[in-house]
């Protein structure tokens, strides 16, 4: 008689737990099943916009942004999964809206350069191993990273540069276009044959190293104080331009002073004037 008491007492609970364990079971497989599918799917899809991003942009940036993805969809997945279950994600949801303002206003300075670098990485305003100035220092490009730029200067110094700051200012890349225009002035005496002069520069232009087209110019530029300005104007390309300017800087006298041509200094003339004693 026991016996079917209890037997009637465990028909009448199973009657209450089943439905709940039919309920609640087909939830949490579901989610488990989405939880997988979501999972995988996440991956490849975070895979394929690194790759996007790398066909456009440096490497690092195309780890970055497969990283970043992965996490902020995974995120989600893991709040539509627990909304299947039936926890409450509202303030779930508040808490990492929340937490996410708090450390934006803590990372202001961080968040500017990473978005700096962003764009720098994805616009490429320069490139490794191009010479640019910007933020009143010049340098060689050594790396481009998230959050910075690593410029090597001219006697070997490293200057690390915040891509907040780089990527608003004005940036000059000496390497982007494949070939410069030297401008050479010198000045001459004013007792100088002009032509003369012209032709000598000219003659210094005879360079392998300089283009013909368009052809070397020598104009007269400026009437100075002391001396007559001739502009000596050629092309040359990128990668010879201070080579071409210091051979410049060498010849140029010589050659002038050979054919009788003065390179005068700045004068300055003082008069004195004597007040004459009263009686």
């Amino acid at each position: 008689m026991d016996l079917n008491a209890e037997v009637d007492q465990l028909v009448r609970q199973s009657q209450t737990w089943i439905p709940l364990i039919m309920q609640y079971g087909s939830r949490l497989l579901l989610a488990l099943l989405t939880l997988a599918i979501g999972w995988w799917l996440i991956n490849r899809v975070s895979t394929r916009l690194g790759k996007l991003a790398g066909l456009r942009a440096d490497a690092a940036l195309q780890g970055f942004i497969s990283t970043l993805s992965n996490i902020v969809l995974k995120v989600l997945l893991f709040v539509s999964v627990a909304s299947m279950i039936g926890i409450e994600t509202t303030s779930f949801v508040a808490a990492i809206g929340a937490a996410g303002l708090a450390i934006g206003l803590a990372l202001q300075g961080s968040l500017a350069n990473f978005a700096g670098g962003v764009l720098i990485l994805m616009f490429r305003p320069f490139r490794i191993g191009d010479w640019i100035e910007a933020q009143g220092v010049a340098g060689t490009v050594d790396s481009i990273q998230i959050f910075h730029t690593v410029l090597r200067t001219g006697d070997n110094k490293t200057v690390i540069m915040p891509n907040g700051s780089l990527s608003n200012g004005i940036i000059t890349n000496t390497n982007r276009q494949p070939t410069r225009k030297v401008v050479f002035d010198v000045g001459v005496d004013y007792e100088a044959d002009l032509q003369k002069a012209r032709n000598v520069l000219l003659e210094l232009a005879q360079d392998p190293r300089v283009l013909s087209d368009p052809a070397p110019q020598a104009v007269i530029s400026t009437l100075g104080d002391s001396s007559i300005t001739v502009s000596l104007r050629l092309w040359v390309k990128t990668a010879d331009y201070w080579d071409v300017m210091f051979m410049l800087n060498e010849h140029a006298r010589d050659r002038l002073k050979a054919e009788g041509i003065d390179i005068p200094f700045p004068q300055r003339v003082i008069r004195v004037v004597q007040e004459t004693a009263t009686q």
